[in-house]
C-alpha cells in the first residue's frame, strides 16, 4: 500500500471528510474530521493535491494546506456533481471530489488572497445596504400611501415623505405612525451614510492598483466594476481567452446543438451575478449614452439599430468583458477606436 497522493477534501463549518488515493488508485485513507484535527491530519501528509469545492471558506483552507507544502485546487460545486455516485453524504462528496480533481480537463478556481476577499467584503456589505435602502424606502413609501400620501418616483419624493414625517404639526398622519415612520427614517438615515462610506471605500480599493485604474478607462467601467474585477479574477491568464472570461460570468449564448446544427438561446446566467449585474449596467449607461451623443463605434451604433436596448446591453456587455481580460493579460491601457475614412 502506497502513500497518499491525492485526497478529495468535503469540507463544512465543523466536520470534514478526507478521501486519500495514492498512485496506484487505491483507496488508502476514508476519515471524517473535526475542525481542530484537520490541520495536524495534513501536517502529517506527505506534499499531495487536495481537492475542495470552492464553496464558502474555501479559499480560506485552500491558504492553510498551500502553507503546508500541499497543491490545492479549487473546482466548481457545478462540475463535481456529476461524478457523484447515488446517494449523496460526506463520504460520497468527499469521493466525486476526487474523481473531479484527477480529471486532466478540469477546471480550477484560483485561490484567492486575504486581500482580495477583504474588498469583496465591501462589495457585499454595500449590496446589503442597498437591499435595506430600498426596503426601508419601499416601506416608508407604502405606510404613507396608507393615509393617502404618495410621491413622485425618486430620491427627492422620498425626502418629500420623511419631512412630512417629521414635521409634528401635519395632522395628516397620526401619532402613533408618526413615531413608527420616524424610527424608519432614522435607520434610512444610518443606512445612507453607510453607503456612502463604502462607496468610498470601492473608490480606494480601485485607485489603489494600476490594473484597477487602466479598467476604469473603458467606457461602462466604472470604480465598483474595477474593483470587483480585481477582487474577483486573481489570476486573468487562467482563462485562456476573454471568451472563457465571459463565459464565466455567464454572458455567452446558451447552447443546444446536436448533429452539426448550432442552436443559440439566450445568455446562460451561470458563473458570477454580481459581476454580470455590474457588467450589463455599465453597458446601459454606455448605451443611454450613444442614443443621447451617439457613438465612435461603428459595431455599436449597427448593433442598436437592428436589436432592443436590452439585448444590446447585454451583447456590450460580453464585449466589454472581453476587453477587460485583454487589458488585464497585456497590461496595455485602453484604447478609443479610431474611425477611417470610408
Amino acid at each position: 500500500m502506497g502513500e497518499v497522493v491525492t485526497v478529495g477534501l468535503d469540507i463544512a463549518k465543523s466536520v470534514f471528510q478526507v478521501h486519500g488515493v495514492d498512485a496506484e488508485g487505491q483507496v488508502i485513507v476514508q476519515r471524517r474530521l473535526t475542525r481542530a484535527k484537520l490541520v495536524p491530519f495534513f501536517e502529517k501528509l506527505p506534499p499531495c493535491r487536495v481537492g475542495i469545492e470552492a464553496c464558502a471558506t474555501a479559499h480560506h483552507w485552500g491558504r492553510r494546506l498551500t502553507e503546508l507544502g500541499h497543491e490545492v485546487k479549487l473546482m466548481p460545486p457545478a462540475y463535481v456533481k456529476p461524478y457523484l455516485k447515488r446517494q449523496k453524504n460526506d463520504a460520497a462528496d468527499a469521493e466525486a471530489i476526487y474523481e473531479a480533481v484527477t480529471r486532466p480537463s478540469m477546471r480550477f478556481v484560483e485561490v484567492k488572497a486575504p486581500e482580495q476577499q477583504s474588498v469583496l467584503v465591501i462589495h457585499r456589505t454595500r449590496m446589503t445596504l442597498m437591499r435595506h435602502r430600498i426596503e426601508l424606502s419601499n416601506t416608508i413609501r407604502a405606510h404613507m400611501a396608507e393615509f393617502g400620501l404618495v410621491a413622485p418616483i425618486g430620491r427627492r419624493g422620498l425626502q418629500g415623505l420623511i419631512e412630512i414625517v417629521r414635521d409634528e404639526t401635519d395632522a395628516r398622519v397620526p401619532a402613533s405612525a408618526r413615531i413608527c415612520l420616524k424610527l424608519l427614517a432614522e435607520q434610512l438615515d444610518v443606512v445612507n451614510r453607510h453607503a456612502l462610506e463604502t462607496d468610498r471605500m470601492i473608490l480606494a480599493s480601485a485607485r489603489a492598483t494600476e490594473v484597477g485604474r487602466r479598467l476604469m478607462a473603458v467606457p461602462g467601467v466604472g470604480p465598483v466594476l474595477a474593483s470587483a474585477m480585481v477582487a474577483s479574477v486573481p489570476d486573468p491568464h487562467a482563462f485562456k481567452s476573454g471568451r472563457n472570461l465571459a463565459a464565466w460570468i455567464g454572458l455567452v449564448p446558451r447552447q443546444n446543438s446536436t448533429g452539426g446544427k448550432a442552436r443559440l438561446g439566450g445568455i446562460t446566467k451561470q458563473g458570477n451575478r454580481y459581476l454580470r449585474q455590474l457588467l450589463v449596467v455599465g453597458a446601459l449607461a454606455v448605451i443611454r449614452y450613444a442614443e443621447r451623443h451617439g457613438t465612435r463605434r461603428p459595431w455599436l451604433g449597427q448593433l442598436m439599430a437592428r436589436r432592443t436596448t436590452k439585448i444590446a446591453a447585454v451583447a456590450l456587455a460580453n464585449k466589454t468583458a472581453r476587453m477587460i481580460w485583454a487589458i488585464m493579460t497585456s497590461g496595455e491601457a485602453y484604447r478609443e477606436p479610431v474611425l477611417q475614412a470610408a
